[in-house]
């Protein structure tokens, strides 16, 4: 078994000014560069089998040629009061939707079940520990929400496992697919 997901990478500069704001913030367990991406779909685990025919059918997603996306802003995802990451969002874009929706098709194809919830773009900064206070959340958010990048082209999206360890998650990308 294999757990994979499809994701757009973080372009370096990107990553560099990301990890600037990731401070200040007890309880935060803050991404590193090689973790930081922009999930297209989550797909679990999965057999080898089925690994090797999403494989293929993603690079019938691989249409459309390159785009532009912008992160803007800043939030968090929670369960009852309790905040357990902090993301920056991504601005609405036909492109990066339209894809999202062709990995998901892609798994539907490879017989590989996909939640079906929205699809809500962002790119996780921190994960937060039980006992992060909500006032210092509260305001990092507020500190950061003016959070604007400059136009990330997209040219391509990658097909990565994901490894869960005791210091948190390993990805390797298994494949890449050039739009």
């Amino acid at each position: 078994m294999i757990r994979l997901f499809t994701a757009l990478s973080v372009p370096d500069d990107v990553a560099e000014t990301l990890a600037r704001r990731q401070t200040g913030l007890p309880g935060a367990t803050w991404r590193t560069a090689e973790q930081l991406h922009i999930t297209l779909a989550f797909y679990g685990e999965i057999d080898e089998r089925r690994a090797d025919d999403l494989a293929v059918e993603l690079a019938r997603a691989a249409t459309g040629g390159p785009f532009e996306l912008t992160l803007s802003g800043v939030g968090a995802f929670g369960d009852g009061h309790r905040t357990h990451a902090i993301w920056a969002g991504v601005q609405a874009c036909e492109r990066l939707s339209v894809l999202a929706g062709r990995c998901r098709s892609a798994a539907d194809r490879a017989g590989v079940p996909v939640e079906r919830r929205d699809y809500r773009p962002h790119l996780t900064l921190a994960y937060l520990k039980p006992q992060a206070d909500p006032d210092r959340i509260g305001a990092w958010i507020a500190d950061h929400n003016l959070l604007q990048s400059p136009p990330i082209r997209i040219d391509r999206f990658g097909l990565y496992s994901s490894v869960l360890t005791p210091g948190g998650s390993r990805y390797d990308l298994e494949r890449e697919y050039v739009l």
